[in-house]
């Protein structure tokens, strides 16, 4: 369903090009075909947001939230495309779904995926929301931020079950997150999907800052068991490529966190 308030509001941002930055509420009225009103509101709520900059009484431009939008798209693309071929090498080893996830705001974003056919959902996760306290990526991108910033992002997404396995309680999770810390990996243990394994482990950039995780997911729950160790090294072996092609420069080889 097209929700036709949303499209116009699209369509006012496609108006503005590099000859035509700024234009006035009755050309972006008339080029809409839509009143002046109308057009009136549709701007107070881009404006509202940051989308659309208002120059003068009868003046509107582009807005900086754009800018910072633009910004996360590349970035993200660009780690996608680095990362592609590390990631398909890693799901050739590990015989299991690989994905790479960024954070979305207080969510989770998968932008890349290597699937297996054994997987429980028949779909391609890429552009699929998950929440941050429930997955392998996103416990490992929480685990490089500090402890304040975690739990006022708690604070605010609040902590809902999936599976019967979720942590739903502060502490207990905070606790993990140092055990996430220490070890170097974090672990799902069917904590979103139920019958659904998962290890993740953090990529940092040049300002050795985290953005994004990749992970290693399955039905198989020896990939928390006999199998982790094995898996544990392919993932981290892969995180450090794909952060050292971001820029970062680690001190410590087996936990990116300590670098």
């Amino acid at each position: 369903m097209i929700i036709s308030s949303v499209k116009k509001a699209l369509d006012i941002i496609r108006l503005f090009n590099s000859t035509e930055t700024r234009l006035s509420l009755s050309t972006i009225s008339e080029r809409m075909g839509i009143p002046k009103t109308t057009a009136h509101h549709l701007l107070a709520t881009l404006h509202e947001s940051g989308f659309i900059e208002r120059v003068n009484n009868d003046q509107y431009s582009l807005g900086l939230s754009l800018l910072e939008v633009s910004q996360y798209v590349r970035v993200n693309v660009e780690l996608r495309d680095i990362a592609a071929p590390f990631l398909r090498r890693l799901g050739d080893s590990c015989n299991e779904s690989v994905y790479l996830a960024v954070r979305d705001k207080d969510e989770l974003i998968y932008i890349y995926a290597i699937e297996t056919s054994h997987r429980l959902i028949a779909r391609s996760a890429v552009g699929v929301h998950a929440m941050l306290h429930c997955t392998a990526n996103g416990k490992a991108i929480l685990a490089s931020l500090p402890d304040n910033e975690i739990l006022a992002l708690l604070y605010r997404t609040g902590m809902p079950g999936f599976t019967p396995n979720t942590i739903c309680d502060k502490d207990t999770f905070m606790e993990q997150i140092q055990e996430i810390r220490a070890s170097g990996f974090a672990c799902d243990n069917a904590e979103h999907e139920t019958d659904t394994y998962c290890l993740g482990i953090p990529i940092f950039d040049k300002n050795r800052e985290s953005v994004g995780g990749c992970s290693i997911s399955g039905t198989d729950p020896e990939i928390l068991g006999s199998r982790k160790e094995s898996m544990v090294r392919l993932l981290l072996q892969t995180s450090l490529e794909v952060s050292r092609c971001m820029g970062f420069v680690p001190t410590n080889v087996k936990n990116l966190f300590l670098s």
